[in-house]
């Protein structure tokens, strides 16, 4: 069976957080659907836990092995390389591996492609029949960032960092073929690279924007704390890097 979807999930250090239990039961109940998993060099026991999905569910999952450890952005960056080149899917898209958004929900998003959506994205937008459950701390530095990488890209886009995206396999070598500035703010590249591409009005015209319907906060986050002074210079690197190639 021709796989629907190809979602790429960076792994490091996840053996004792990845939730199995839903992995396998989305494997079990969605055979059109197929991950793949990129182990980033873990020290733990990730590697084997990996490799164990793919013996339960060979034609449904890969497993990939970064030879160092290379971050969130190098890692999903690889994952969707290999599935397009070995056509995996028409569909493409990523997910934490906590699963903070269910696969489920992921996989719903195929509904939003059309021939005029090629790039779907969740956004943590909280209204009611929704669950966004974070930390408040969190919240309101997510939302600093927000508005700094929204005046960078000069584009109204509430949640550029939700870890789920779904997009068209056409548009892999548009988004992922050259190498990222940032290990944990590349999904700011790619909407940078989409409008450079093919201009603001057609590119916005590709997106779509989907309030998410359930994020659970599962855990610390993988980012440490030193990384906060570095984020404001990949931004501005990021920054600099949109005024050279954007096409308004």
């Amino acid at each position: 069976m021709q796989p629907k979807i190809a979602i790429v999930v960076p792994c490091y250090n996840e053996f004792t957080r990845l939730p199995k239990t839903e992995f396998k039961k989305f494997l079990g109940n969605f055979p059109n659907a197929h991950i793949c998993f990129v182990n980033d060099a873990s020290d733990d026991d990730t590697l084997n836990l990996l490799n164990g999905f793919s013996i339960d569910f060979p034609n449904q999952v890969s497993v990939l092995s970064n030879t160092g450890n290379l971050g969130k952005a190098a890692s999903v960056q690889k994952g969707v390389l290999y599935c397009s080149k070995n056509q995996i899917a028409p569909v493409l898209g990523y997910l934490d591996a906590d699963l903070a958004t269910s696969l489920e929900e992921c996989y719903s998003y195929l509904d939003f492609l059309t021939a005029k959506k090629h790039f779907v994205f969740a956004s943590r937008i909280l209204k009611i029949g929704s669950v966004v459950e974070r930390k408040f701390s969190r919240f309101l530095f997510g939302r600093i960032i927000a508005t700094f990488i929204s005046n960078i890209l000069e584009i109204k886009v509430y949640d550029t960092q939700c870890g789920c995206k779904v997009f068209k396999t056409e548009l892999t070598q548009i988004m992922f073929e050259k190498p990222f500035i940032s290990k944990w703010l590349f999904d700011v590249e790619l909407f940078s690279r989409m409008l450079g591409h093919f201009g603001k009005e057609a590119a916005l015209e590709k997106m779509e924007e989907i309030p998410v319907k359930r994020w659970i906060n599962r855990g610390e986050s993988k980012v440490r704390l030193s990384y906060f002074f570095r984020l404001w210079y990949d931004l501005y690197l990021i920054r600099k890097a949109h005024r050279d190639n954007v096409r308004l």
